[in-house]
């Protein structure tokens, strides 16, 4: 199969387009036909070895872990799937080495759901690991409806999830974001404030009692900022800043959870979810699509079309 893969960590130099091995397929596993790969912002820190602390890497390495595609062969003990039926998921191991961007990915059951009709492929490649960070992230949060709950870098891969998820949930959102991407957030139903000095009058100029909760996707001060605006530190919830923990808040890494992409999938059918896809790039020009993520300043998602 045609894969990206690394054979050492490195910058952009480091990614290789090449034929590797079709992947084993075991008892608790399927074989996927990838259509479409999301790109995350932790694949880069995989290819640099950010973090090789904690995952085990086995090269040479193949990067990714978001995968929208159909099913070709199952394992021995699956019932969930047959070949032919289309899915998509988060496919994290407990090491690194059989990532997604390839052709075929054998994916365990549990990190796997059926894919949302309403979404294409590019969408669908692009959900699993944002969606994933934004419904657990709320979750931990305890959004209920009527809470008034601040999203920072709303306008983001997982930012513009949350939105539409806390939305979901009933909630108010108030989305920190550049004032270009201002109207679009008010399109998903959000009051958006601008980045920088004074966020947090402006914040209050909007929820003069402050807010219920936080969800800080972009790091750099703001669960500090967060702990300003909330009365219940519990109730701050970080994916980019661990030291979030020493206010009493709580560090989000998303856990694989099947259970989580079918919820995901359910809202997308109808209608109160959509995945929005700032670029696609073919498989063999992933190296400038991590690039393109590394800046920073992509609305929504960026993905790799795999034909």
């Amino acid at each position: 199969m045609k894969a990206i893969a690394i054979r050492r960590y490195g910058g952009p130099e480091v990614v290789e387009y090449t034929e590797l091995p079709d992947p084993k397929v075991g008892p608790d596993s399927v074989l996927v036909r990838v259509r479409a790969a999301g790109v995350n912002p932790v694949d880069r820190h995989v290819r640099e070895g950010h973090l090789d602390g904690l995952l085990d890497a086995r090269f040479p390495l193949v990067m990714g872990w978001d995968v929208a595609g159909v099913v070709r062969a199952v394992g021995g003990g699956v019932t969930e799937f047959a070949p032919g039926d289309e899915v998509f998921g988060y496919v994290r191991k407990d090491w690194a080495e059989h990532g997604t961007y390839a052709e075929l990915v054998a994916a365990p059951v549990r990190t796997l759901a059926r894919r949302p009709a309403a979404l294409d492929w590019t969408q669908s490649g692009g959900l699993p690991l944002a969606g994933l960070t934004a419904l657990q992230g709320l979750k931990a949060l305890r959004i209920r409806p009527g809470d008034t709950v601040l999203v920072h870098a709303a306008a983001g891969g997982v930012g513009h999830l949350a939105v539409q998820l806390a939305r979901a949930f009933g909630a108010r959102v108030i989305g920190t974001a550049g004032e270009h991407n201002h109207d679009y957030l008010r399109g998903l139903g959000a009051e958006p404030v601008r980045y920088g000095d004074g966020l947090a009058e402006r914040v209050r100029a909007l929820a003069p009692d402050g807010v219920d909760a936080a969800l800080d996707l972009a790091g750099g001060g703001a669960a500090e900022l967060s702990a300003a605006l909330v009365a219940d530190p519990g109730r701050i919830v970080s994916v980019a800043d661990y030291r979030v923990k020493e206010l009493g808040g709580r560090y989000l890494w998303a856990r694989p959870d099947a259970a989580g992409l079918a919820e995901l999938a359910a809202l997308a059918d109808a209608g109160r979810l959509t995945v929005t896809v700032a670029s696609t790039f073919p498989l063999a020009q992933a190296a400038s699509a991590q690039e393109l993520s590394a800046e920073g300043r992509t609305r929504g998602k960026i993905v790799l079309l795999v034909e």
